[in-house]
């Protein structure tokens, strides 16, 4: 009986310690009824869980390679998240780094695991006093993006080039389409299909965030779609050569889609030197460009982030930042 009173009493300290209301029944099912605190390790594997089955297969893969990275570094993942603290996220920082992780992969680590330490906090899994984000600046991780943009000068130049090469061909136009269609990425481009053909328009979700995006089909990107879709296609069609009816899973669509990207992106690289480009030609270059291009017209960041699809105009302004800086610059040799 002792035993039982001692551990009512020290269950409604802990509950008044956390400002916790509660009655006798509600305080005897606590104690009837412990609930298992979850591990570092239950957190990530649920989030992964619930990631996959919203559709965000790329969200839930970055969380399986930190959920990974994690467990090698400490051995398991059956530790609470009181116990990260600073010391302990500046071991694995100097880990990773001990290891050869780039300055970019270091940062997206530990921005995934601080996501799951704020979701840990939203779900009482741990006290908020115990985050130790406020004294560990992740923002120290981040490195200067290369500049990924170029001039319209020279997207001329890409979207003309001739070549009677199978896969350069396909490399030039997969990057010119993406440019005419509101900087359209790699992956969204894979999934296109005949259905998405409505109306003069190309209407399609994207695979990265499900939002609807519709545009007006520029002259230039049908000429790209009839190059490649028979006169004769259905809705089910893909429009480009990347994806076909053997990629049923989404393992194989992805591995399919990397291995494509991969072989476009080292063409486009072989033009970009060709052509005297000063980075390095990828298909994102046309996503960012298409963006530089349209703020050095003129446009709003606002209109530029609804035709990309960003979820926020913070997430456009990353793109325009470097477009930005080169503004200032020039500015500021007016001073003298």
């Amino acid at each position: 009986m002792a035993d039982k009173i001692k551990a009512y009493r020290s269950k409604i300290i802990e509950l008044q310690a956390e400002n916790k209301d509660f009655t006798a029944t509600s305080l005897h099912e606590r104690l009837i009824n412990p609930v298992r605190k979850k591990t570092v390790g239950d957190l990530f594997l649920a989030q992964i869980k619930s990631l996959k089955e919203q559709k965000r297969t790329g969200y839930a893969m970055s969380h399986l390679e930190v959920y990974n990275s994690l467990k090698k570094f400490n051995g398991h993942l059956d530790i609470y998240f009181s116990d990260i603290d600073t010391a302990w996220l500046k071991r694995y920082e100097n880990w990773l780094r001990s290891g050869g992780s780039a300055e970019n992969t270091t940062g997206k680590r530990f921005r995934t695991l601080r996501a799951v330490f704020n979701l840990a906090i939203e779900q009482n899994i741990v006290k908020a006093e115990y985050y130790p984000f406020k004294a560990y600046k992740v923002s120290k991780l981040s490195q200067a993006t290369a500049k990924r943009s170029v001039s319209k000068d020279d997207i001329i130049k890409i979207v003309n080039y001739e070549t009677e090469h199978k896969y350069t061909r396909l490399a030039i136009d997969l990057f010119a389409f993406s440019y005419y269609m509101a900087g359209i990425n790699f992956v969204d481009m894979a999934h296109l299909r005949g259905a998405n053909l409505v109306d003069n328009r190309l209407v399609y979700p994207r695979q990265k965030t499900g939002k609807l995006i519709r545009l007006p089909l520029q002259p230039r990107a049908v000429e790209i779609i009839e190059r490649y879709i028979s006169p004769f296609y259905d809705d089910e069609d893909y429009i480009f050569p990347i994806l076909s009816s053997f990629h049923k899973t989404e393992i194989q669509q992805r591995n399919r889609i990397h291995k494509v990207i991969t072989k476009v992106n080292k063409y486009l690289k072989e033009v970009g030197k060709e052509l005297g480009i000063p980075i390095d030609l990828t298909t994102y270059v046309a996503r960012h460009s298409y963006a530089t291009v349209l703020k050095r017209s003129g446009v709003s960041t606002s209109i530029i982030c609804e035709s990309l699809g960003h979820s926020s105009e913070k997430v456009t302004q990353y793109y325009l930042d470097s477009f930005e800086n080169s503004q200032i610059d020039e500015a500021m040799k007016n001073l003298l």
